[in-house]
């Protein structure tokens, strides 16, 4: 969702803006996918009504994926539990967050029968590859298990390496879950590799 709705001033009053911004995905008709909400990481429970009462007015025909990055959404269980009844009595999924150095926000809480992982890498970072295979593994369980809908996001502060990372996850995804993804493709210009947007 554009940022001028999420992280700019309160969440209320913006109804033309949050109108146009409807207007213009639902044009992607068939081909939309989940919508990602996220807030700042300064936004806190202190403003979980303003939150709650916005979250309310979201058309019920379209998926959204709620991220809460702010700490105290997860220290107390008082609130965390709270956070995802209302998302679940909503039908919003919580997107699960795995960036380095944040566990809380890897909360693992299904609060719609589909899953959206946001993934900040480390620019290639040994840790990388290792986190990948453990969400391989875990991708694994749940499509097992009955999942039918999941959205792996992933980039880093760095974009410059995130195509080679993509297609890690790719090669395992297809080899570990059966799947025939594609994957970001690189092309040789005399011998120079060109990157993925070149």
């Amino acid at each position: 969702m554009y940022q001028g709705i999420t992280h700019r001033g309160s969440l209320k009053g913006k109804n033309f803006i949050i109108n146009e911004f409807f207007r213009g995905i639902v044009a992607f008709e068939e081909w939309l996918g989940p919508i990602f909400i996220q807030v700042s990481e300064t936004f806190s429970p202190k403003r979980k009504d303003e939150l709650f009462e916005f979250l309310q007015t979201m058309p019920t025909n379209l998926q959204f994926f709620m991220e809460l990055r702010h700490p105290d959404w997860f220290k107390k269980p008082a609130i965390s539990n709270e956070l995802f009844t209302r998302l679940k009595e909503m039908n919003i999924g919580a997107v699960i967050t795995d960036t380095a150095g944040r566990r809380d926000c890897a909360h693992m809480h299904l609060t719609v029968p589909k899953v959206f992982i946001r993934y900040v890498g480390n620019s290639l970072h040994p840790t990388d590859f290792t986190r990948i295979d453990d969400w391989v593994d875990r991708m694994k369980y749940w499509l097992d298990n009955g999942m039918e809908e999941l959205y792996f996001f992933m980039h880093m502060h760095d974009e410059a390496t995130s195509p080679e990372l993509t297609v890690y996850l790719v090669d395992k995804m297809n080899a570990e879950l059966g799947l025939d993804l594609i994957k970001p493709r690189f092309v040789e210009e005399g011998n120079k590799q060109r990157g993925l947007f070149d």
